[in-house]
């Protein structure tokens, strides 16, 4: 915390002396009377901006190495307080020179979100070694308490601990310990044991898995004695895959009610992913243009068959299109997956998958870890038969095969990349790229969609999960 904050002030400060350096020069040299009116004007500056960043808890632990709320306070606090210094400019008529501002804000808030990755990155690194922890005591059901456990075990980079889990009176469990993953967590008890599990364990956060066996008024007085230890409490809504933006608390009756607003895909967020689209596969055809023809080449060159290899896939609502890849195989790749089906690397058989296939040629395999075979699926961008961002385009077989729930991957249109993609991509199950997948449907956002786009391009650069 401390050093983070030393971090913000060196950075606002550089950027307000850059911004006044820039724009009138020296003090002492070129225009000694507006910079020195204008020192006073950028220590101002620079004291009002470090202490909207504490106003607005910017290096709040519950948002530190967080990502996307961290980020998120860091810009409304710069943006409000520029948007501040307009107001107070025109009010009082005080003529701050516009290029300084100008140079000011897109410095400062770029050095501070820079210095916020490299200090989330840090973090995560610390957190996958056991440092930066937040230890946890964990209060629900057997089945509530063992997902949550699994699922911060699972993730190191989060922050959390499990030292301890309070199961309900109401169950009958004679264990005094739940096995996650090979790690061993004791049972400290139940929901009225909570206080002596925090002073044996020392644990600084209760997570609270579900309500039901605690009350309204249980959850009330446990607020009250944590409240006292400094203890923080966290309640999961039982709401999964669903993002932050889309989950609203409102009082009703004095009951807390978490309110789920329906996914858009319609109206001006499908005009603007549409926008998008267009734009960014124009860009790129022409950035990759010189890769392209090379890539065409080579491949022709190296191999019997077409440039280019043409695969049916199902797209919006279920609608057939022909996806288009660079041929990264022999010519007859697909008249020899029943003699390969016997080793199918995908668990479930759903997709094929094999580490080693025999049918891709040594361009094709070099294609496939640089991703440079996907390049003409931007031609499927231009012709609205995909997007950049969205669900793994699904064969047809594997349409078949969906049930009701999973056939909400054909709400949008197949992507380019997607969560897929940057979480594994070829090394996931079935299983796990379902969830993606949905858990995209679920939460799309333009703000998501770039994201994703910038993890998409370091994924291919290390060539991570790719075969």
């Amino acid at each position: 915390m401390d050093r983070l904050r030393v971090t913000d002030v060196l950075v606002v400060v550089a950027a307000v002396a850059c911004a006044q350096v820039v724009r009138f020069g020296r003090p002492d040299l070129e225009a000694p009377r507006a910079a020195f009116d204008y020192t006073v004007v950028s220590v101002a500056l620079a004291l009002t901006w470090i202490t909207f960043l504490a106003i607005f808890r910017t290096r709040s632990p519950r948002v530190l190495g967080g990502g996307a709320e961290e980020y998120r306070r860091l810009l409304s606090a710069t943006f409000r307080l520029f948007g501040l210094v307009a107001i107070i400019s025109l009010l009082f008529r005080f003529e701050l020179a516009r290029g300084y501002l100008a140079i000011a804000l897109p410095v400062g808030l770029l050095g501070l979100l820079f210095t916020r990755w490299l200090f989330r990155r840090h973090v995560a690194r610390g957190r996958r070694r056991g440092d930066y922890q937040t230890s946890v005591i964990i209060v629900g059901s057997h089945s509530s308490a063992l997902s949550m456990a699994r699922s911060f075990n699972r993730d190191g980079s989060a922050g959390y601990a499990v030292v301890g889990v309070c199961l309900p009176r109401t169950q009958s469990v004679t264990e005094d310990q739940l096995s996650v993953d090979g790690l061993e967590i004791p049972v400290l008890g139940n929901e009225n044991d909570v206080l002596d599990a925090i002073e044996n364990t020392g644990a600084d956060t209760v997570a609270v898995t579900a309500t039901d066996h605690i009350g309204h008024e249980g959850i009330r007085r446990m607020v009250w004695d944590l409240e006292k230890k400094n203890v923080d409490l966290v309640v999961a809504p039982g709401v999964v895959d669903v993002a932050g933006p889309r989950l609203h608390m409102r009082p009703v009756a004095g009951l807390p009610l978490i309110h789920v607003e329906k996914p858009q895909y319609n109206g001006a967020s499908r005009f603007g992913k549409t926008a998008f689209d267009m734009v960014f596969a124009v860009l790129a055809l022409v950035a990759v243009a010189p890769l392209f023809l090379v890539a065409a080449v080579l491949v022709k060159t190296t191999s019997k068959g077409s440039v280019f290899y043409r695969s049916e896939r199902m797209g919006l609502d279920g609608t057939p299109f022909q996806m288009i890849k660079f041929r990264s195989m022999v010519q007859d790749a697909d008249a020899r997956v029943s003699e390969l089906l016997a080793r199918n690397d995908s668990e479930g058989g759903v997709l094929f998958k094999m580490r080693e296939d025999p049918r891709v040629t040594a361009v094709g395999r070099v294609m496939r870890r640089l991703s440079i075979d996907e390049l003409p699926q931007f031609f499927n961008v231009l012709r609205r038969e995909m997007s950049i961002v969205g669900p793994r385009p699904p064969l047809r077989r594997e349409v078949e095969t969906y049930d009701g729930d999973v056939r909400r991957r054909l709400l949008v249109k197949p992507g380019l990349t997607g969560l897929w993609q940057v979480s594994g991509r070829s090394d996931l199950s079935w299983e796990e790229s379902v969830r993606l997948d949905l858990s995209y449907v679920e939460n799309w956002s333009m703000t998501g969609d770039l994201l994703i786009v910038l993890k998409t391009l370091k994924a291919v650069v290390g060539s991570d999960g790719a075969y």
